[in-house]
């Protein structure tokens, strides 16, 4: 009797779980997450469902494939199959196995897909050889783009300190966070799986945040041992009147670049009006020790809801610094760098003074740091009764791993 209640109840959570696979994807279709000051979908549905990162970031990977394994999504919506049997087809399957993996997850648990995942052959690796060492720079409008080639032996040292340096962002992260964590899965830190952490909490370090790590702590060695540290220091010139500032021998910066570094990132500032200097350069960090410390015993941690970073903060103040916002306690709040920018370009508002901090998105409504769960009030999906899995042991030596289609001759 308790099996077929467990049958009809994991046949309607499967249900439900496809429908919400299919909201997700229309979110992401409409791209609806910078809305809302969340970094990414897989961050909005943790946010607002309540769910594990881990959890939300399977949901968001199924909906971003949802259309080459249709066979499997419409399995799952009619409560087949689990979240979890078509979490890893969508993570790890080639595209055009729908078929061949809708067939199988119906019998299959979760570990044993997987491990038929794992047999289906990979492409031969290209037999060209290995390049020279090179080091290109790319200026785009946005961004700029660094290419690094190295050989295998100090390509490895240089991932060995990669890995190092974000084990110890990893460590640091996970002291503020907890142990759930999407830091799970290959760590390539191409932003998409690396960053399936809670609502809005700072994104999980990835390789980036590592390789920018490397660069703070060789600016630290090398201005504790030569004396010509300062050539690291970060120099703005401001023109006062116009409100326009530029880096030194390099481009103008946007309005919410500018406000970014004048409220409390390490800067020296030159003061211009009409091109002519106006005053000495000057650190922006103007914050002293005490005020330091009495912020932190304030604020404890980021003043965004749901944001529980302790680490890296950021003193911001509500009235702009260069619209002469005093460097007090009423005007000061902590933000961790990621929120610090947010704001700064618009994503999410905050507003003062800091006893009574109303942040909002970018449509204007006050951000919650509840999810959106509450009783339901519309009867269980009407579908048939999930079995599950077989529980059968495998017997690999008979499986006939999904072979991708080989591409056409070219003539």
């Amino acid at each position: 009797m308790l099996f077929e209640q467990l049958a009809e109840l994991t046949g309607q959570r499967n249900a439900i779980d496809g429908r919400i696979v299919d909201i997700v994807a229309q979110m992401e279709h409409d791209d609806l997450a910078g809305m809302t000051g969340a970094r990414s979908i897989a961050a909005l549905v943790a946010w607002k469902t309540g769910t594990s990162p881990h959890n939300a970031q399977t949901i968001a990977t199924i909906a971003h494939r949802i259309a080459e394994f249709p066979r499997c999504t419409e399995l799952l919506r009619e409560g087949h199959l689990s979240l979890d049997q078509v979490g890893v087809i969508a993570e790890r399957a080639a595209a055009g196995s729908d078929e061949h993996y809708a067939e199988l997850a119906a019998v299959a648990t979760v570990t044993q897909l997987r491990t038929a995942i794992a047999l289906a052959p990979r492409p031969e690796p290209d037999p060209t050889p290995e390049p020279e060492r090179s080091i290109s720079k790319t200026v785009g409008e946005k961004y700029t783009t660094w290419r690094i080639r190295l050989p295998r032996l100090e390509a490895a040292r240089f991932d060995a300190a990669l890995a190092s340096q974000r084990d110890a962002q990893i460590t640091a992260w996970r002291h503020d966070h907890g142990e759930d964590h999407p830091g799970d899965g290959d760590g390539d830190g191409d932003g998409d799986g690396d960053e399936g952490d809670s609502g809005r909490t700072p994104p999980f370090p990835n390789t980036v945040d590592a390789f920018m790590g490397l660069v703070d702590a060789g600016w630290d060695a090398e201005a504790a041992r030569r004396p010509h540290g300062q050539h690291t220091t970060v120099v703005v010139h401001l023109d006062v009147a116009q409100r326009l500032a530029s880096l030194h021998l390099g481009p103008l910066l946007s309005e919410h670049d500018r406000q970014y570094l004048l409220c409390d990132a390490t800067c020296e500032v030159w003061f211009e009006r009409h091109g002519q200097v106006i005053g000495s350069g000057r650190a922006t960090r103007t914050i002293s020790r005490r005020l330091r410390r009495a912020l932190e015993h304030r604020d404890r941690c980021c003043a965004v809801p749901g944001c529980g970073a302790t680490r890296g903060l950021h003193a911001h103040h509500l009235r702009h610094w260069e619209d002469g916002g005093p460097t007090e306690l009423d005007n000061l709040i902590l933000l961790c760098p990621y929120h610090h920018r947010q704001h700064h370009r618009g994503a999410i508002t905050i507003t003062g003074p800091a006893r009574h901090l109303v942040v909002t998105d970018a449509d204007g409504i006050p951000l919650d740091p509840a999810s959106l769960a509450r009783p339901p009030t519309q009867p269980s999906p009407s579908v048939t009764p999930c079995p599950g899995p077989t529980g059968e042991r495998a017997d690999w030596w008979w499986y006939q791993p999904f072979e991708p289609e080989s591409p056409p001759a070219i003539d």
